[in-house]
């Protein structure tokens, strides 16, 4: 264990060893501080590891999009490390269901300026080209045991289906190629060890004290702990600035097979975001279906205080909700007796937008409130603070002037602003994951 480093990243998953792989690589050096026992073990091993491009706002997407390009050439991302067990991009698209939640005229306003492919469906392309969905309108979504779930659809919906959408297929695969990487350029690692203190000096400098009883004195700091983040930002003394509540939240993501004929001519089907009916269905190869839910009003959100203390296991209620759900969407869908799937923790923020930024104590960043939709984004948010912690380090004002990165492959402008743990409130924000 070092006793003094240039920066010290509290985190391992894909957001944290992205941020280390970055810093180390522009010549930093870098401890990486987790309790888990390896890379990717909380919350990014929970992840759906959704790669899509629909969010409320032009930065968020066009973070999205540029993060994409990273995934599509994730050997190249990580400095082709000449490794064959690397986490994989599958392109398979995302049927987007129309819903007044997340109008579909911004969303397209937004795809053309970033330069995003898209499809406009109505309700007879959506039906021809997911086989067997039900494209009835029935929002808002309804408990699965109350009588009004099963009414009949009113009206019919279209769809926005963004082609070159997709999954990564082992995302605790990914944040440990992101480790590896950082590994490669100088970064260090402590692993099953817990931060229980930190203090800053008159210096400036901070002291992270760990559970084994050593030190580490360090001028930067970057809280990029996930549901413990909040924790870590109370240590710290950091937080009265924040116009922007962050709370962990527990959820499930939901295994089943995937229906007949969802998977055509040995390609797989679509992703499918389903706001209309509060549930989102990702496959997987082999001939699985990932099913997840979005927040829907009527269903109470499992806030927790102490993500430590979360149920890890998948219960059958949850199970029964969300695979109902997407069994009204693709009938053809069976509901198994006995449920599978895994249990995570989200960090998320009130507006569900994650908040990349420095703190009111000069040498402290975050990269916190990642809501579990910022997997896709990992590879950029990395050179994102890296940007940042360059520049507020040299003297900028990023409260007054914020830092704008500029995307290596897309050359898509992004205003860190927009990420702020002073914005303002993201009122156009679709209230759940989707972000």
């Amino acid at each position: 264990m070092p006793r003094s480093t240039d920066v010290v990243v509290v985190g391992a998953g894909v957001i944290g060893n992205s941020i280390a792989y970055e810093l180390s690589a522009r010549g930093y050096r870098v401890l990486v501080v987790d309790k888990e026992g390896g890379p990717g073990f909380g919350s990014t091993s929970a992840s759906s590891a959704i790669i899509r491009f629909n969010y409320s706002t032009f930065d968020g997407m066009g973070m999205a999009w540029e993060s994409a390009q990273c995934w599509k050439n994730w050997p190249e991302h990580l400095g082709n490390p000449g490794s064959t067990d690397l986490a994989r991009f599958h392109e398979c698209g995302m049927v987007f269901l129309d819903v007044d939640l997340a109008p579909r005229a911004r969303t397209v306003r937004l795809f053309d300026k970033i330069g995003v492919a898209y499809e406009l469906w109505d309700s007879t392309t959506l039906g021809e080209r997911v086989p067997g969905i039900d494209v009835g309108s029935y929002f808002p979504p309804k408990p699965v045991d109350s009588d009004a779930f099963y009414a009949d659809a009113a009206t019919s919906l279209g769809a926005v289906f963004t082609p070159q959408a997709g999954f990564v297929d082992d995302p605790r695969l990914a944040a440990a190629n992101l480790g590896a990487a950082a590994a490669s350029a100088g970064a260090r690692f402590a692993f099953r060890t817990r931060v229980v203190g930190i203090d800053q000096q008159v210096s400036g400098r901070w002291v992270v004290h760990l559970d084994n009883g050593d030190t580490v004195e360090a001028p930067i700091v970057v809280n990029a702990a996930g549901p413990w983040s909040g924790a870590l930002n109370a240590m710290a003394g950091v937080g009265s600035d924040f116009t922007v509540e962050v709370r962990p939240l527990r959820q499930e993501v939901h295994h089943v097979s995937a229906p007949e004929g969802y998977n055509q001519d040995a390609r797989l089907g679509p992703m499918i975001a389903d706001l209309d009916l509060g549930t989102y269905m990702r496959p997987e190869r082999g001939g699985g279906l990932l099913i997840g839910g979005t927040e829907p009003e009527c269903d109470p959100l499992e806030w927790i205080d102490d993500p430590d203390s979360a149920n890890p296991s998948r219960t059958a209620a949850r199970f029964q909700a969300q695979v109902t759900r997407a069994a009204r969407r693709l009938p053809r869908l069976s509901v198994p007796f006995q449920p599978r799937g895994i249990a995570g923790v989200y960090d998320a923020s009130s507006d569900w937008t994650p908040i990349y930024d420095r703190t009111d104590r000069a040498g402290f960043y975050i990269a916190m409130g990642t809501s579990g939709n910022q997997f896709k984004n990992a590879p950029v948010v990395g050179r994102m603070l890296a940007t940042l912690i360059d520049k507020v380090e040299a003297g900028h004002d990023h409260d007054v002037d914020p830092v704008v990165y500029t995307g290596a492959h897309t050359g898509v402008k992004i205003d860190l602003g927009s990420f702020s743990r002073r914005r303002e409130f993201n009122t156009e924000s679709t209230g759940t994951v989707l972000g």
